[in-house]
């Protein structure tokens, strides 16, 4: 827990200032700005399967102390550098950071939370937003003195914690003596070492419910993104660039992230006492989908021409907006991240969630590029409407795709098998009642 709100302090310190420094301090062009946050970018979303297959193979441990030393290193030259592929290098360092610990610490947890996982990540999600939220309050703070200053503390951050994961992050799983630490498996621990890279991979993606699972999970990714894209153009399509729009979007990141660390392992024991993990699942995904509706509504309103109407109209559809889908996470986050585990079948856990985050990464990339099409067609068009209802029906349609895997038994724990050489993790599952799940009793909660 302390381990992912320091990462996250650390990191949302120095990134959503980044882009200013290269294009203000450095004055590089806009495209080379672009060029640079889409290495960091690439380097973690197209790397997560070999840092998780890594994981599995070498050890949850050795992986989460790798990722943030890398990124230590990387901090430091973004800001000391000022050539372009000193640039590049400290940006694709970042980013393959990223790649390593994310998959090792989601698998770590699982592993160590044992039938408390869905509570786990509940709580996990608390400490994720917390250091969303701070960071960049810090890294505000910092970069009013100078942008150097705040790389080089972030750096510092990553290094005091590669140095407590060293020494204090514990190796093994204390309650039955499970080698969490090393990636060990729950049946034929070890089985990540023992196969070789193409085995691991072929065995993943022969998991044909957990890659159903992965693409109807996409939306819900397009979704909550659309925090950091659809709601702040709306904002300032409504509110206009000044100092208005400006606290407006700051009020949607406060509005999310404060109703996260404060009801969400609330959402997750209200929804684990009353239904199954893949309705939670579906319920969260259509609150998701949901959530464009005020927006969808507004666009029925005629505009203001300015004063307290155009200003309440410009902010309160959006923060709605991002309300509601923060609920869709919570909601839908903690069941997400123990079905992942469930249908891998508690085998290259680390490989599952590499692939899933890597799946996941496209369709955010595909997804933004259609949302951003989408925004440039309502607005020649003059249907403004366009992108809420394209949203609402991305929404609905994940929905009712989980709700088919659910109702036919394909986000179930796979079926028994022995522990053998050549067994398939997350062989497609003998459909046992889901309430079965391995998230253990139904008052577990969850977030993250």
């Amino acid at each position: 827990m302390v381990n992912q709100f320091t990462i996250n302090l650390g990191f949302y310190m120095l990134m959503p200032y980044l882009a200013a420094h290269l294009s203000g301090t450095l004055g590089l062009a806009g495209w080379l700005v672009g060029f640079v946050l889409g290495v960091r970018n690439f380097s973690q979303q197209g790397m997560f399967l070999v840092g998780g297959t890594l994981a599995d193979r070498y050890g949850y441990k050795p992986l989460i102390v790798a990722g943030c030393v890398l990124r230590t290193v990387g901090f430091a030259t973004l800001g000391l550098v000022d050539s372009l592929p000193a640039l590049l290098a400290a940006s694709a360092a970042t980013g393959f950071a990223g790649a390593l610990f994310n998959p090792a610490v989601r698998a770590y947890l699982a592993a160590d939370a044992g039938e408390r996982r869905v509570e786990a990540f509940a709580l996990f999600n608390v400490y994720y937003q917390a250091g969303v939220l701070l960071g960049p309050l810090v890294g505000m703070v910092l970069t009013g003195v100078e942008f150097r200053i705040t790389c080089l503390t972030s750096a510092g951050i990553f290094a005091l914690l590669s140095v407590v994961q060293i020494r204090a992050l514990p190796a093994r799983h204390g309650a039955d003596g499970k080698d969490s630490g090393r990636g060990s498996d729950k049946e034929g621990g070890g089985e990540g070492r023992r196969a070789s890279v193409p085995a691991q991979w072929r065995s993943v993606l022969a998991n044909r419910p957990f890659l159903l699972f992965s693409a109807a999970m996409i939306g819900s990714y397009v979704l909550t993104f659309q925090v950091y894209l659809a709601l702040p153009l709306e904002v300032r399509r409504v509110g206009g660039d000044g100092e208005f729009g400006t606290a407006a979007v700051a009020l949607l990141f406060a509005v999310s992230g404060l109703a996260t660390i404060l009801f969400q392992t609330r959402v997750t024991a209200w929804c684990g006492a009353r239904m199954e993990p893949g309705r939670a699942l579906t319920r969260g995904l259509a609150v998701m989908g949901c959530a464009f509706l005020p927006l969808l509504a507004a666009t029925a309103i005629p505009l203001p021409d300015g004063g307290i109407g155009r200003w309440a109209l410009a902010a309160a559809p959006p923060a709605l907006a991002a309300l509601l889908l923060a609920l869709g996470t919570m909601i839908a986050y903690p069941f997400e991240m123990d079905t992942i585990v469930r249908l891998a079948g508690d085998r290259l856990v680390a490989t599952h969630y590499g692939l899933y985050n890597t799946i996941c990464g496209i369709g955010i990339t595909l997804g933004n590029l259609l949302t951003g099409a989408a925004l440039d067609a309502a607005r020649k068009a003059g249907v403004p409407a366009l992108p809420w209802v394209a949203l609402f029906a991305l929404g609905a349609a994940c929905a009712a795709a989980l709700a088919a895997l659910h109702r036919t038994g394909r986000l179930a724990a796979p079926a028994a098998t022995e522990a053998r050489p050549g067994a398939t993790p997350g062989a497609p599952p003998g459909a046992p009642p889901e309430g079965t799940s391995a998230a253990g009793p139904a008052a577990a909660s969850a977030t993250g």
